[in-house]
């Protein structure tokens, strides 16, 4: 009988973001608990256009990377993940970490750790807009515009209450626009305040872009604000919180796997936080794009029609309107 040697232990590449709102927390007795199941291969963060290269160019030496940030730096590593399909395990130490509610990752870092060791990773889909990959949803229109003025100070020093001081400024300065929508055989023009595309399931520290979405149903989530005055925004909110808001008159929604935006101006884009690109903004879904130690997926996938079945069907989609 042939005596077998030692299982050969994962290495892990292990990058975390000094500079998340919670990337200054001591992570010793995180380090210590990953490297019971893993050799950590530690590595400084790059700035954030230079992280998917890094993970490309130690791909060959690395079998999963474990990063520890917010949604901003997942975003800026999914290239790179996609690339190299090295396995992810997710710290999550940002202002939201949404990515990881969507996934039922804790937020508590050792706990976060324990499910890297405890759970096998698992595909999840990716979003695209113009090729540029995101993890939860994209955005044009008011929520670009807050991505644009919340600053970093004001993400880390006030979190999640950040968010809710400088959208409550910018709402009151908001004034719809026109977006020209093209999906499933159909365009449309509409006034919006917003449009969102999702991948996963949270965005925006604690909202929802559709209460049955999941990271691995293969399909994206589009809805439109098409309200006429912000207050109006108000009585939404706790719809926009619960991923419920396609059943109001005002809101537009469908499930779909390819959109295009089109806007009279450039207008940006906000992935996960981060402005990336401009309109026009042809999304799509990469299916099954890469791995990440999550837990199960434990809410059932919802039985719905795809390629833009009708969330709202009070104000059903207008065919062919230029």
């Amino acid at each position: 009988m042939t005596e077998q040697g030692p299982k050969t232990r994962r290495r892990a590449l292990f990058m975390v973001n000094p500079h998340a709102r919670g990337g200054a927390l001591p992570l010793d007795g995180v380090r210590a608990l990953l490297e019971t199941g893993f050799d950590l291969l530690e590595a400084p963060l790059p700035p954030a256009g230079e992280i998917s290269d890094l993970l490309r160019a130690r791909a060959d030496a690395v079998d999963l990377v474990i990063i520890g940030g917010g949604d901003g730096t997942l975003n800026a590593a999914a290239s790179g993940l996609f690339d190299t399909q090295l396995p992810l395990g997710v710290l999550p130490l940002g202002t939201a970490n949404d990515f990881a509610r969507t996934l039922s990752i804790p937020t508590d870092p050792m706990a976060a750790a324990r499910v890297i060791l405890a759970h096998p990773p698992r595909f999840i889909d990716l979003g695209d807009v113009n090729g540029h990959p995101f993890l939860n949803v994209a955005s044009i229109g008011f929520s670009a515009d807050l991505a644009r003025a919340l600053t970093r100070e004001a993400k880390r020093y006030f979190g999640v209450v950040g968010y809710g001081i400088v959208a409550a400024r910018l709402l009151m300065q908001s004034r719809l626009f026109t977006a020209y929508i093209e999906h499933d055989g159909t365009a449309e023009a509409v006034r919006t305040l917003q449009v969102s595309v999702g991948n996963g399931r949270h965005y925006g520290g604690g909202m929802t872009v559709e209460a049955n979405a999941t990271a691995d149903d293969g399909q994206l989530d589009f809805y439109s604000l098409e309200v006429d005055h912000w207050w109006r925004l108000l009585a939404l909110l706790p719809s926009l919180r619960n991923g419920t808001q396609g059943q109001w008159d005002d809101v537009r929604a469908f499930r779909t796997r390819k959109v295009v935006v089109r806007t009279s101006r450039p207008r940006p884009v906000n992935t996960d936080g981060e402005l990336v690109t401009y309109t026009p903004a042809h999304f799509s879904i990469r299916p099954a794009a890469i791995r990440v130690h999550a837990p199960p997926q434990s809410a059932p996938q919802p039985e719905r029609e795809a390629g833009g079945a009708v969330q709202n069907s009070s104000q059903p989609l207008a065919e062919g309107t230029s």
